[in-house]
């Protein structure tokens, strides 16, 4: 191999390590709205939006910023579901504003529940603080993942995939969960579309109450909530 050839090479692994490196330092952040449409130049009427929230001025950063009580007290089970979600994000703790955080507290009495739902922009790991919950996610190829949890257990709910929770327990059932997104959004079918009265909620809080009797919280089994 001649000297040309050598240094035609090197050039080549130089130029596709710094073509590489220069797309990873510019990728696009993850988006913190679901939608974000082009604001046209001639609009003057048009405000500035950006992904996220403005930061404070540096010489107005104070300890408070940092600290939240919001999750301390469990919110109102006294409900068609008997449960509570408490979410927090940058927009009601500023010192989580470009910390990609965000966390929220489930309080659930007896029988209570989360319908199916899901998060765009995050996965979600839910700790037992109180209780006995079941958990569980269903993927793209409609297999049903579910565990049974006790206090101190987490189990993780993936990114973007319908999840749910049930107290499987005879008490109050408390959990706290961690997202990696600021803004993680949630999309509910039943809660967008049907009434808590509806024969379609009914049906599904059914099937959601036999599965935590069925006890079947060791294996991924194909089966549909929606039946």
């Amino acid at each position: 191999m001649n000297l040309h050839t050598i240094m035609s090479s090197s050039f080549l692994v130089i130029v596709l390590h710094l073509t590489f490196s220069i797309s990873t330092c510019f990728a696009d952040d993850g988006p913190l709205q679901d939608v974000c449409p082009t604001a046209l130049q001639g609009d003057r009427s048009q405000k500035l939006f950006i992904n996220g929230f403005p930061c404070k001025n540096h010489n107005n950063i104070s300890a408070p910023d940092f600290k939240t009580s919001l999750l301390n007290h469990a919110g109102d089970v006294d409900n068609f579901f008997r449960s509570s979600v408490t979410v927090v994000t940058a927009a009601e703790f500023p010192g989580l504003n470009t910390q990609s955080l965000s966390m929220a507290r489930t309080d659930l009495a007896m029988d209570g529940m989360v319908l199916p739902h899901s998060h765009p922009r995050a996965s979600e790991m839910m700790y037992v603080a109180h209780g006995t919950v079941v958990a569980g996610f269903i993927d793209s190829n409609g297999w049903l993942f579910q565990r049974t949890i006790g206090e101190g257990d987490v189990f993780m709910f993936p990114r973007g995939l319908l999840h749910f929770c049930v107290n499987a327990g005879f008490g109050l059932a408390t959990a706290y969960s961690v997202f990696n997104s600021q803004n993680p959004g949630v999309a509910s079918i039943a809660g967008s579309m049907f009434t808590p009265e509806s024969e379609v909620v009914q049906r599904m809080v059914e099937r959601m109450l036999r599965l935590r009797v069925m006890g079947m919280g060791d294996d991924a089994v194909e089966m549909s909530l929606f039946e």
